[in-house]
């Protein structure tokens, strides 16, 4: 490992000028390196003994990139990781795992509390790419530009929604956000593999984004989009309603990704939030049997947690859950037009079985073509329109809400069953969405339960307008939250 110039008064070797050593000076020269050195090594193995649970992605799984120097296959492109602290202290701000905390809602009379990150939408994307990352860095300036108009309200909004940037939250950093949070669910060699831009050929291909997959900057914009959702999650069990301007990432499964998601941020979500501290023993057990062939890594032997099965969880403990019983049940309504088929695939496992539930509403004939089994799956017809999409939802929401009774609803806001959407096949109109999603969060908020909202899919090649499309599901919240005074709840 490459090691940087000493500073102050100490100098590297390379800037010592030459000059004779006596005897002497060469005995005290060895006898300090090797004390500095025994040292080093003693702190190093009581820092891995203490906090390698809790390590930050900024020291990467699998000794791949762990403070070094990296350069992506695809793009010729370095970027550092450097280690830092793994106290619970320093990642979580009373439980809640975020960079920046935005407008308080309490006191917060326009808006909902709303997570974003710039780096959501990396640069240099491709401009013809069928995934249109700008997306979500059009959805915040829709939402912080856009005058919102509310008619049910007795108070004419005039301005934007938000009036600030800075009354956005933030998740955790990529360098910061641990990866105790994200595997499991997600296997450790698939996530590792993903981390150093290790994945096979045939694993891009499935995700769809190519030899994208490998950028520095797609790796971490994906870990940023799930700690956003995980973010979003908490700030709805604090205050009631939150949403998130990305996530909905519904096909990854726990072994690769797939349709333009690598890393399924709902599961992650729902075993984070039901998470018990017998439940870790388990996952090991579940992590030695991984249910894809191709996921085995050569590396999977030297897996940098493997001896670390006592360190403490305090990242886990001090995460925030929410106040008084614990959340045991999680139900996604998954509205996006195409099936959340990896989110399915985490029903039976990693202790999410009878805690994970899934509402599905999608077009029969859309990706994918080989469709998992929802809890409640409800597929609709080619063109189906706004009342057909509204009664059967209303229905299905219904019924889930009284069987799975759940401590937290994730709700998948996908708009591309819009009838301009490239890869829909529905004709939902923009007032029919609006109507889904506040049939959806109203139903939640008005019985109790805690909402989090994700952005899920939307396609068009006016990326401008699209945004402004992903905004109307945020507009709607916030009509929601000023209806209901959510503010004075807590």
């Amino acid at each position: 490992m490459r090691r940087k110039p000493s500073t102050g008064h100490h100098r590297s070797i390379s800037t010592v000028p030459h000059r004779r050593l006596s005897f002497a000076n060469v005995v005290i020269i060895f006898f300090v390196s090797f004390v500095g050195i025994v040292t080093n090594n003693t702190q190093k193995k009581y820092h891995l003994t203490e906090a390698a649970m809790t390590r930050p992605l900024s020291l990467l799984f699998a000794g791949r990139l762990r403070s070094r120097r990296r350069r992506s296959p695809q793009h010729g492109r370095c970027f550092t990781t450097s280690p830092s602290s793994s106290a619970a202290n320093t990642i979580l701000v009373d439980g809640l795992a975020t960079s920046h905390l935005g407008f308080d809602p309490l006191r917060n009379e326009r808006h909902h509390p709303m997570v974003y990150h710039d780096g959501y939408s990396p640069p240099d994307w491709p401009e013809k790419h069928t995934f249109p990352m700008d997306k979500f860095r059009f959805t915040a300036h829709s939402i912080l530009n856009d005058v919102d108009v509310d008619d049910d309200v007795d108070d004419d909004m005039t301005q934007p929604l938000v009036l600030s940037p800075h009354h956005f939250f933030r998740p955790l950093s990529f360098s910061t956000f641990p990866r105790r949070y994200l595997s499991p669910p997600i296997h450790p060699t698939f996530l590792a593999s993903f981390l150093s831009g290790a994945l096979s050929e045939r694993h891009c291909r499935r995700i769809g984004f190519r030899e994208q997959t490998r950028r520095p900057e797609l790796i971490e914009r994906t870990v940023l989009e799930v700690a956003g959702t995980v973010l979003t999650a908490q700030l709805a069990m604090k205050y009631g309603l939150a949403s998130h301007l990305a996530g909905g990432t519904h096909h990854a499964t726990n072994v690769e990704g797939r349709g333009f998601t690598i890393l399924n941020d709902l599961a992650v979500v729902a075993r984070l939030m039901t998470w018990r501290e017998e439940d870790d023993e388990k996952s090991r057990d579940e992590n030695d049997n991984p249910d894809d062939e191709d996921s085995h890594h050569p590396d999977d032997d030297d897996h940098p947690d493997d001896d670390n099965d006592n360190d403490n969880d305090i990242v886990m403990r001090e995460f925030y859950r929410g106040e008084g019983n614990p959340v045991e049940r999680v139900l996604v309504v998954d509205c996006d037009v195409h099936q959340g088929d990896g989110t399915a695939s985490f029903h039976e496992k990693h202790h999410l079985h009878g805690r994970l539930f899934t509402l599905d509403l999608h077009a029969a004939s859309n990706y994918p073509f080989a469709k998992a089994k929802c809890t409640y799956d409800r597929p609709l017809p080619d063109d189906c329109p706004d009342d057909l999409y509204l009664s059967t939802l209303d229905e299905a929401l219904n019924l889930a809400l009284e069987e799975v009774r759940p401590q937290l609803v994730l709700y998948n806001a996908g708009v591309d069953v819009h009838r301009s959407d490239k890869l829909g096949r529905l004709a939902i109109s923009r007032e029919g969405m609006m109507r889904r999603d506040r049939c959806v969060v109203s139903k939640c908020v008005e019985g109790g339960i805690p909402v989090a909202v994700v952005v899920g899919g939307g396609y068009d090649e006016d990326v401008r307008e699209l945004g402004r499309r992903h905004a109307l599901v945020h507009r709607v919240c916030g009509q929601i939250w000023r209806q209901n005074e959510l503010w004075r709840r807590r």
